[in-house]
């Protein structure tokens, strides 16, 4: 005997409770599914506390430049970790205390702890209860990768959830990955007092953006004392007394290191191996990920995969964007599409990188006639005042359409100031329009205009 509802929602992170809000105000009956902790990936291992830990890292940061601003402090900063590590987990722990809340206060839902597996298309278990539904609606996040590395398993390792839950600042933090994440924690654990290195096996660090950016990264990472080995072939750990001991294979340098802890930031992968999918027919790719069409719908009629599950965005905005794809085509108000969205994300190392839509090097992939436009931060004005003039502003547009193919910004405010060329993006405006606007004085977004004026062309 199952329990019927009009709809279920699996996994409560970004877009699984805004859509179960969605379906209830429209008068359906939802369960909400979660097997661990409301809010998922962002509120309680992602977003939330890491950027609370990003702000403490700056503080701390700010703090031992307090005397380039005039400011004297006396005696030495000195980090309280502790304290540091407390303050993020309070932040995490009150967003999902008041999600939760919400969900529970919804009418029409029922929020049900535990796992949910497939039982056919329209029948779920979780526990000895069963549920039934029309519509079933899958948002069960990722997780961190574990890599095949010799002795992985042979060294204790973290990864961005045990990060979380260190009450110690490690001696010295080995990073494998030199990516978001890796570089994330490698700056603000630095900032924090720990010894860093990061170990990245591609030639440079952050791989999908241009190449002039990844080098901007590596001499600031340098400058605060972070070491950074790049193309690192063969990757290796071992226990050692302090810790672990990590084996490269690199163009130069040692090729053992020792820390006394080891992050590993080399990926995601997709909560759907124990979903019992099989059973309901639902189809994956080879890394697990749900296939879904441009409206989000999975080759099962009545089943849909929202947020990084579908393997088409793994940020909170990208899910939530999820949520407005479905909901919007499932009630019928507007039909946008999976292949409109376009796609702009930040690494929030400081200073922040804001990046909407293509690289230069993507656009010249795809043989596209192109003008770029490009201005140190050392030439804003509001990089100059606050003290912060490290990174470089960039845009790409189409020479014959004159529309913006893409842009970052990598300096202060950077991941505010992006929010301007992104909108004008989606607008589908030509960069003119942008051009002649009149921004405010003094912002990291005036500058803009001005990098579009001072386009060259560049030939694929």
């Amino acid at each position: 005997m199952s329990t019927s509802f009009d709809a279920i929602v699996i996994g409560a992170g970004q877009a699984g409770p805004p859509l179960a809000g969605r379906l209830s105000q429209a008068g359906m009956s939802v369960a909400v599914i979660e097997r661990n902790l409301v809010g998922g990936t962002c509120v309680n291992t992602g977003c939330i506390p890491t950027k609370a830990l990003v702000a403490s890292a700056y503080a701390a940061h700010l703090a031992g430049r307090a005397q380039d601003f005039g400011v004297a402090i006396d005696g030495a900063v000195r980090i309280d970790f502790e304290r540091v590590m407390n303050r993020a987990r309070g932040i995490a722990t009150n967003a999902r205390t008041s999600l939760r809340q919400w969900l529970e206060s919804l009418s029409n839902c029922t929020l049900i702890q535990g796992h949910a597996r497939f039982e056919s298309p329209t029948t779920v278990r979780v526990g000895e209860q069963l549920l039934s539904a029309p519509k079933i609606f899958i948002n069960v996040g990722a997780r961190a990768s574990l890599p095949e590395l010799a002795g992985v398993h042979s060294v204790p390792t973290l990864n961005n959830r045990s990060m979380l839950e260190l009450n110690e600042l490690p001696r010295h933090l080995i990073i494998i990955g030199g990516s978001y994440i890796g570089l994330e924690f490698g700056q603000m654990f630095r900032r924090f007092g720990a010894d860093v290195t990061i170990v990245e096996k591609g030639p440079r660090l952050i791989g999908r953006e241009d190449p002039d950016i990844s080098e901007l990264i590596r001499d600031i990472f340098a400058k605060e004392g972070i070491a950074i080995r790049t193309r690192a072939e063969c990757i290796r750990l071992a226990p050692h007394p302090e810790g672990a001991l990590v084996g490269l294979d690199c163009e130069s340098g040692a090729t053992e290191i020792s820390g006394s802890h080891v992050l590993l930031a080399v990926g995601r992968t997709p909560n759907t191996a124990d979903l019992g999918l099989d059973k309901a027919g639902v189809a994956v790719d080879a890394r697990g990920y749900i296939k879904v069409d441009d409206a989000l719908a999975t080759n099962v009629p009545g089943i849909w995969a929202l947020g990084e599950c579908n393997g088409h965005g793994a940020f909170t905005h990208t899910a939530y964007d999820d949520f407005e794809i479905v909901a919007g085509n499932f009630f019928g108000q507007d039909t946008r599409r999976l292949s409109e969205r376009i796609l702009g994300y930040a690494l929030y190392i400081d200073p922040p990188l804001g990046r909407a839509g293509m690289t230069v090097e993507q656009a010249r992939a795809l043989g596209r006639r192109i003008k770029v436009g490009s201005r140190p931060m050392t030439r804003v004005g509001r990089a100059v005042e606050k003290g912060e003039t490290e990174g470089v502003m960039k845009i790409v547009v189409d020479a014959q359409s004159h529309k913006i193919l893409g842009a970052a910004i990598f300096g202060v405010g950077g991941d505010e100031a992006i929010h301007g060329v992104l909108d004008m993006m989606n607008a589908e405006a030509a960069y003119p329009i942008l051009q002649q606007a009149m921004p405010i004085h003094p912002t990291v977004s005036e500058l803009v205009p001005t990098l579009l004026s001072e386009l060259r062309p560049l030939e694929a």
